[in-house]
C-alpha cells in the first residue's frame, strides 16, 4: 500500500450506516497493477478490520465471487464483496486508485473507485438490504465525482461519509444495525 491510511474518529451519525467501513480502512492514491492487484490491496484493508480473517482467505474468497461474475457497477466503480465464514458483522474498505484499471467491466471503462465488503457467510435480509444500498450509493454520479475530487485517505473517507448524508435515502438509512 502507497499511502497509509488516515485513523480519526468516526462519524458516528445515529440515521447514517457505516457499512463497516472505518477511517482506517480507506486508501486514497492508491498505485496497483491490475484487477488482481487491487483485490490483494482491498483484502489487506478487509483484512485490518478483524485479525482473525486472513487477507488471504478474504483475497480468495473475493477472487472466487468475481468468477461468479464481474463486481464492476459500470462508470469506474466496482463493488467487490464476498461471504466469509467466521465473519461476525460486515467490513467495508474504499479504495481510490491513482491511475484505473481493466477490471472487466460490462461498460468497458477501468475502474479507479473500489468499495470492498465482506460478510457473514449466513446472510440475511438486512445483508442484502446493505448490499442494495451501497451499490445505488456507489452508482450514484454525484457520490462518484465526490469519491473522485478526494486527495488523501482522510479526505476519501469524509467524502464518503458526506455524500451519505446527502445521497441517504430513508431505506438507506433504515439499513443501519448499529455497527
Amino acid at each position: 500500500m502507497q499511502e497509509t491510511s488516515t485513523r480519526g474518529p468516526l462519524s458516528n451519525q445515529a440515521n447514517i450506516p457505516s457499512y463497516g467501513l472505518r477511517a482506517g480502512s480507506v486508501l486514497c492514491n492508491v498505485h496497483a497493477r491490475s484487477k488482481k492487484h487491487c483485490l490483494e490491496i482491498l483484502s489487506e484493508l478487509l483484512a485490518g478490520s478483524d485479525a482473525e480473517i486472513a487477507n488471504e482467505e478474504i483475497f480468495s474468497s473475493l477472487i472466487d465471487r468475481e468468477r461468479l461474475g464481474c463486481t464492476s457497477l459500470g462508470s469506474g466503480v466496482a463493488f467487490p464483496h464476498c461471504r466469509l465464514s467466521g465473519v461476525k458483522a460486515s467490513s467495508g474498505a474504499l479504495m481510490k486508485l491513482s491511475d484505473p484499471v481493466d477490471f472487466d467491466s460490462p461498460d468497458g471503462n477501468p475502474v479507479d473507485l473500489i468499495f470492498g465488503l465482506i460478510m457473514p457467510e449466513e446472510i440475511d435480509l438486512n445483508h442484502r438490504a446493505e448490499i442494495a444500498a451501497v451499490t445505488a450509493l456507489l452508482s450514484d454520479s454525484a457520490m462518484q465525482a465526490r469519491l473522485r475530487s478526494a486527495t488523501t485517505s482522510k479526505n476519501l473517507y469524509e467524502a464518503f461519509v458526506a455524500g451519505q448524508r446527502e445521497a441517504s435515502p430513508p431505506a438507506v438509512r433504515n439499513v443501519s444495525r448499529g455497527a
